[in-house]
């Protein structure tokens, strides 16, 4: 039987042939990519994601099949509608071309086998939760519960995570964040007579499926670079809008999406930093 394992990483495997597989994983994360632009737009408002064919948002023409090509088409078309000329949204070949830069990053990274197939999907459903999130300040039920289904072709096809650890992952970070969101509610609401938690049950649920997915060390590792990121971005948008609020959960998407790549590898590396003995 022929073994995938350690191709790309296999230094007798030719250079040709790695560009060539790491090509077409691009050309279809890019793909994918364009059906997450439907997904991000569409899910929010209730719409049907495969019934209406894509249109310009503006004029409501249908998009000719030649302007569906994956970040080409917007590039052709610099920008605009084909039939109204209206600026389309840089945001589409953004979040097509990083859907396929994250897809060969992640085979880079872990190589041929099943877990980089797993991670691949992972990121097609982080990169939904980002954007959804930054646009409407909540995170879908839908696309999180996918994101914890995961777990299961995980625990079966790979063993990098014991099934206690991904347990105690799914409550390492969710109990304290529902904690910090219930505590922080009536706070709020006294001092702003506003009704929100400092931290929301999306971005809570969001990291319960994410731990059942990394396990205890890459979750806790995904959460420290989401609040990280959070505190330096949140800072920075506060200065320009003047607003203290924002999404959590474009930065938990990226620590959990950094997670899975090197997350134990990160938690090791701290450990070990922390029981150095210098001789």
């Amino acid at each position: 039987m022929f073994e995938f394992e350690n191709m790309l990483h296999d230094e007798f495997i030719e250079l040709p042939f790695k560009i060539m597989f790491l090509t077409v994983v691009f050309i279809f994360g890019i793909c994918i990519g364009s059906f997450l632009n439907v997904v991000i737009i569409r899910l929010p408002r209730h719409e049907s994601l495969i019934k209406r064919a894509s249109h310009c948002m503006t004029c409501g023409t249908k998009i000719r099949p030649i302007d569906l090509i994956p970040v080409f088409s917007w590039l052709f078309l610099r920008g605009r509608c084909h039939s109204c000329g209206e600026k389309i949204s840089p945001r589409y070949p953004i979040v097509e071309s990083l859907n396929g830069i994250m897809y060969v990053l992640t085979f880079i990274v872990l190589d041929i086998n099943a877990k980089a197939i797993i991670t691949c999907i992972l990121m097609s459903l982080l990169i939904v939760v980002g954007f959804m999130d930054w646009d409407t300040h909540e995170i879908d039920m839908i696309v999180v519960g996918l994101i914890f289904v995961l777990a299961i072709p995980a625990a079966i096809f790979t063993d990098d995570v014991e099934l206690v650890h991904r347990v105690i992952g799914a409550l390492a970070i969710s109990v304290p964040f529902f904690i910090i969101g219930e505590v922080s509610r009536p706070i709020i609401r006294k001092k702003f007579n506003e009704d929100f938690r400092a931290i929301e049950l999306g971005d809570t649920i969001l990291m319960f499926a994410a731990g059942a997915l990394l396990g205890t060390q890459a979750v806790i590792v995904s959460a420290l670079i989401g609040i990280i990121a959070a505190a330096v971005c949140g800072i920075i948008l506060k200065v320009i809008t003047k607003d203290s609020k924002f999404a959590f959960g474009p930065y938990l998407s990226i620590g959990i999406a950094a997670a899975m790549l090197w997350g134990n590898q990160i938690a090791q590396w701290y450990i070990g930093l922390l029981t150095y003995e210098p001789q």
